[in-house]
């Protein structure tokens, strides 16, 4: 159930995903474009600037992997 019409932060919409991003690290230049493109706000960079997907929160919309000029983001079906 949605808990709030504002940032995707706050609602989990995770479940509604049915292709999950997967960062190949090898391929990643660490540009930051799939962080800067989320609509959900679902990408955060850790401590080695490197992106993380947020699962919880991505919806698998495939906006990061369309944008990443490396190709380094698959989107894999869920199970």
């Amino acid at each position: 159930m949605a808990m709030s019409l504002g940032r995707m932060t706050v609602n989990k919409t995770g479940s509604w995903r049915n292709l999950r991003p997967v960062i190949d690290k090898e391929k990643c230049n660490k540009c930051g474009i799939c962080w800067k493109f989320c609509p959900d706000v679902s990408i955060e960079i850790d401590s080695e600037d490197y992106p993380v997907v947020i699962l919880d929160f991505c919806k698998g919309c495939g906006i990061c992997a369309v944008e990443c000029p490396k190709d380094a983001i698959g989107m894999v079906k869920e199970a």
